[in-house]
C-alpha cells in the first residue's frame, strides 16, 4: 500500500467515528432522556478526544510528508488539502481545551433549553461566559497572531474572512431596510387563521421531503425544539417542529432541511466517509436549503400545488384560492424569531447575530450586556421591543454549543442561492410548469449535478462559480427579492 492508501484508510475509520459522534448529538435533540445530560458530554468529551488525537495523530503528518501530489488525480488532491487543512488546525489546538469545549458546550445546551423555558438570561449568562471564554482560545490558537474570528469563521466558510463578509452584508442591508419600509406601509396580505392538526401536519411534512427528494430509506423526520439536519453518506436525518396555528412553520422548516439532506444524500457515493463525502462548506449548505425553501418552496407556482394538499389534508381551511394562499405564505410580518422570519427580513436577524458575535470575541462587547446590546439592535432594526429573552437573545442554540462564525453563513447561504436561482431559472425553462404539478426534479436534479454530487471536491466560491458562470454577489439576491415583494405588495 502506498502512503495516501494508508492515509484514506486510517481517514475513513476518523470519518466513521466523527458520525458516531454525530449520532449522539442527534440523539440528545431528539430521544434522549434529559437526565442523561451530564453523562452524555462526557460521552461527548471522550469521543472529541479521540477524534482530535487521531486528527493530530503523527502519522498522519508523516503520511502527508510522503505523498507526492503529482501523481494524484483531483479526487486525490482535494483529499490531501481536507486532510492538511483538518491536521493544521486540530495540531494548534491542546487535545485538553478540545476535550474541555466539547464538555462545556454539551452541559451547556442543557442550561441554555432550561434558560430559554424560563425566559432568564441571567441563569445562562456565566455559562455562556465560559463558552465564549473557551472558544476565544480555541481562536487564538487557531489565528497565531491573526484574526481571531477569521480563524473560528473558517470552520464553517473556508477561504472567507470577515471583513469580505462585512462588505457584503454592509451592500445588503441599506436596500433590505428600504425595501422591507415600503412593504410594511403597503397593504398586507391577509394572515392564516386556524388550528391544523399536529398529526397531519407530520404526515403532509414527510410527503413534502419525499416531494423534493428526500430518500427517506436513508433517512427519518423527527421533532425536536430547533430543526435540524444531521449525518452525511447513507444515513441522513432530519427534524422539524409543529405549532397547531402556523402550519407553514412544519412545512416550511421541513423544506430546508430536506434541501441540507439531499445535498449531503446528494454527494458522489465514491466520496462516502472521505473529506469530500459532506457538504463543503456552511454557506454552500445554506444555499441549498434556503434555495429549496424560499426560491421554489415559496414561489407562486410550487404555492399553488401546496394550497391543493393543504385543502386534501385539511379541508376549506379559509382561504379562497391559490393566489391568496400564495400572498399569504409570503406575507411579511413583524416577528422576533430568526427561523420563522420571511425571506425579506430574515437576512436582517442573521446581519445582527454577526455583528454581536463578532463583538464578544474581540472583547467590544461582554456576555452581562449581551442582552441589552441585543433588544438595542433589534428595535433599532426592527422598529419595536423584544418582549422576552426566548424571543430575543435566548432564541438560537448556535452560541450555547460553541458555534461562533455559523451565524454569517446563513446569510452567505442566501447570496449563494440567490446566483444559484438565476442560473437555474435559464437552466430549466420548464421550471414554472413542473413546480405548479409538485414536481421539483429537473430543479433539484440540476442542483444535485452542479452542486451537492461535489461534496468537498472544490472550494466553496469555486463550486457556486462553476455552478453560475459569475463569481458570487448579492445582486442576484436583491434583485429576486425586489422583484418578487414589488409584486405582492404592487409597490
Amino acid at each position: 500500500m502506498t502512503a495516501y492508501d494508508d492515509l484514506m484508510a486510517f481517514q475513513r475509520e476518523t470519518e466513521a467515528l466523527s458520525q458516531v459522534a454525530g449520532r449522539l448529538g442527534w440523539d440528545q435533540e431528539t430521544m434522549m432522556p434529559r437526565g442523561a445530560a451530564p453523562q452524555r458530554g462526557e460521552e461527548m468529551a471522550a469521543m472529541e478526544g479521540i477524534l482530535h488525537a487521531r486528527r493530530v495523530d503523527p502519522r498522519v503528518g508523516d503520511w502527508l510528508g510522503e505523498i507526492d501530489q503529482a501523481g494524484l488525480d483531483d479526487v486525490g488532491r482535494a483529499n490531501l488539502r481536507h486532510i492538511q487543512r483538518s491536521f493544521d488546525r486540530a495540531s494548534k489546538v491542546p487535545a485538553q481545551l478540545a476535550s474541555r469545549i466539547a464538555r462545556v458546550t454539551s452541559e451547556a445546551q442543557g442550561i441554555w433549553a432550561e434558560a430559554r423555558a424560563a425566559d432568564d438570561f441571567a441563569a445562562f449568562a456565566p455559562t455562556l461566559t465560559e463558552v465564549i471564554g473557551l472558544k476565544r482560545e480555541e481562536g487564538q490558537a487557531l489565528s497565531a497572531g491573526g484574526d481571531v474570528y477569521d480563524a473560528m469563521l473558517a470552520d464553517y466558510e473556508p477561504g472567507t474572512t470577515g471583513a469580505e463578509l462585512e462588505a457584503m452584508f454592509g451592500a445588503l442591508r441599506p436596500e433590505l431596510s428600504e425595501l422591507r419600509a415600503a412593504v410594511r406601509a403597503a397593504e398586507a396580505p391577509p394572515k392564516l387563521e386556524g388550528t391544523f392538526d399536529e398529526g397531519a401536519q407530520m404526515k403532509l411534512t414527510r410527503q413534502l421531503a419525499k416531494t423534493f427528494g428526500y430518500d427517506m430509506s436513508m433517512g427519518r423526520v423527527d421533532k425536536a425544539v430547533h430543526p435540524f439536519s444531521s449525518g452525511s453518506g447513507r444515513d441522513v436525518r432530519i427534524t422539524t417542529r409543529t405549532n397547531p396555528t402556523d402550519p407553514f412553520n412544519c412545512f416550511y422548516s421541513t423544506i430546508h432541511e430536506v434541501g441540507h439532506a439531499c445535498y449531503e444524500q446528494g454527494i458522489d457515493k465514491d466520496y462516502l466517509l472521505t473529506p469530500l463525502g459532506q457538504g463543503v462548506s456552511m454557506g454552500v449548505h445554506e444555499s441549498q436549503s434556503r434555495i429549496y425553501e424560499n426560491q421554489l418552496g415559496r414561489s407562486r407556482a410550487f404555492t399553488g400545488w401546496l394550497f391543493g394538499q393543504m385543502k386534501d389534508a385539511f379541508g376549506d381551511f379559509g382561504v379562497p384560492d391559490s393566489e391568496t394562499f400564495y400572498r399569504i405564505v409570503n406575507r411579511v410580518s413583524d416577528g422576533f424569531i430568526r427561523t420563522e422570519a420571511d425571506e425579506l427580513q430574515y437576512n436582517l436577524h442573521v446581519l445582527m447575530r454577526f455583528d454581536l458575535e463578532r463583538a464578544l470575541i474581540t472583547h467590544d462587547l461582554q456576555v452581562g450586556d449581551l442582552e441589552a446590546a441585543w433588544n438595542d439592535r433589534f428595535e433599532a432594526d426592527f422598529g419595536y421591543a423584544v418582549d422576552r429573552p426566548s424571543n430575543g437573545v435566548l432564541q438560537d442554540v448556535h452560541w450555547s454549543v460553541g458555534l461562533i462564525g455559523y451565524f454569517p453563513t446563513y446569510s452567505l447561504g442566501n447570496v449563494y442561492a440567490g446566483c444559484l436561482n438565476e442560473a437555474l431559472q435559464t437552466a430549466v425553462p420548464t421550471l414554472e410548469s413542473d413546480l405548479t404539478k409538485g414536481d421539483t426534479s429537473r430543479a433539484t436534479g440540476w442542483l444535485r449535478s452542479n452542486v451537492q454530487t461535489h461534496g468537498g471536491l472544490y472550494e466553496p466560491r469555486e463550486v457556486i462559480e462553476k455552478a453560475t458562470g459569475a463569481a458570487p454577489s448579492e445582486g442576484p439576491l436583491l434583485a429576486y427579492l425586489k422583484g418578487k415583494f414589488s409584486d405582492i405588495y404592487s409597490l
